[in-house]
């Protein structure tokens, strides 16, 4: 586990994260992630344009198709 520190960036707050945490992740600077929310709380994970895709339909899906969605549901 690490602890993150919030930063201020200009007008923005920013978490800057460990050395070892940008390894495990694959990630360098300047790279995108996903903040996704968990029911265990935050996840981070890198970008993937191949998800970011997949995710971009799914909501274009949801939107058009909501009344059905909704009926499935119950």
């Amino acid at each position: 586990m690490h602890t993150l520190k919030l930063v201020q960036i200009g007008n923005s707050v920013g978490v800057i994260l460990p050395k070892e945490v940008l390894a495990r992740l694959k990630l360098e600077k300047g790279e995108s992630v996903f903040l996704t929310d968990t029911p265990d709380g935050v996840a981070i994970t890198p970008y993937d344009v191949k998800f970011a895709d997949q995710m971009e339909a799914a909501r274009i899906i949801m939107k058009e198709r909501r009344a059905v969605l909704r009926e499935l549901a119950k």
